[in-house]
């Protein structure tokens, strides 16, 4: 029987007859920042659709390319667009890009996403760097029988975020002069918009920025025992009490002005992780 043990280590393989050295670090991008890690040095790049398993992204915005190649010094697994739950897939298809980073060794997991701002002290365009986050999907990837050779029954979820790549982020954007702010990140199923009423009941709840994705894959990082950096890209802000249309074009352009901020923070965090 095929399990996803199984499945995940056929995709490796795939990948492995591609590659010289073995990535250290992954990176996986969200809407509008498909194209970012530009300055790499890639060795192999790949259509999602030609990797054996590997599920399609249906989001116009997200490129579908796995990436390898030297970034900084390090080897690294670069993912131009991601998976969610609101295009169908189950939490097993969108975490499996990270069940395949684990099974060639990758021990830091760098994210990405395009997410409304709910605190009303962001701008559009700030980058958030995620401390936390309130998974609100009723989902979950570890779901079902657990595989002990992925991770533990019960991972600890206390301290997700990783606090020095986080102060390595801080540092990154001081001396770029880049905007950069700290937040919860609220993960919702989508693909509709928040309404007022429900951007007054996150902000109650403590989250400052919110979007689709991304926490499928850090409980899948966490249960993997990587090391985790989250960023958002802040498009736009939700103020309840006056309410602006918002539409995922517009979204989308401000997310591609700001990768190149967001690059060039994870360029300065990758150089320092080693240092």
């Amino acid at each position: 029987m095929m399990t996803i043990g199984n499945t995940v280590k056929n995709t490796a393989a795939f990948i492995r007859t591609y590659i010289k050295s073995s990535p250290e670090i992954g990176v996986l991008s969200g809407t509008g920042l498909g194209e970012s890690m530009k300055s790499m040095d890639i060795s192999f790049s790949c259509r999602y659709e030609d990797i054996p398993n590997f599920p399609l992204s249906t989001v116009k915005s997200h490129i579908g390319n796995l990436l390898m190649g030297s970034f900084e010094g390090h080897e690294v697994m670069a993912l131009q667009g991601r998976f969610h739950l609101y295009e169908g897939y189950s939490p097993l298809q969108v975490t499996f890009p990270i069940r395949v980073m684990q099974e060639l060794g990758i021990k830091i997991l760098i994210l990405t996403n395009a997410a409304g701002g709910l605190n009303q002290s962001f701008l559009p365009g700030d980058i958030m760097l995620i401390t936390d986050h309130i998974n609100l999907t009723g989902q979950n990837p570890l779901l079902g029988i657990n595989d002990d050779s992925l991770g533990i029954r019960f991972p600890d979820m206390s301290a997700v975020y990783d606090k020095k790549l986080i102060e390595s982020a801080v540092n990154a954007a001081k001396e770029e002069e880049l905007p950069i702010q700290k937040g919860v990140y609220a993960g919702l199923l989508g693909p509709s918009l928040e309404t007022p009423a429900e951007v007054r009941f996150l902000k109650t709840i403590g989250a400052d920025a919110v979007g689709f994705s991304t926490v499928q894959e850090v409980i899948a990082g966490v249960h993997a025992g990587m090391r985790i950096l989250g960023l958002s890209a802040i498009t736009n802000i939700h103020n309840p009490d006056n309410p602006s249309p918002s539409t995922i074009d517009k979204i989308i352009d401000t997310a591609k002005n700001i990768m190149p901020n967001i690059e060039l923070i994870i360029k300065k965090v990758i150089r320092s992780i080693y240092e």
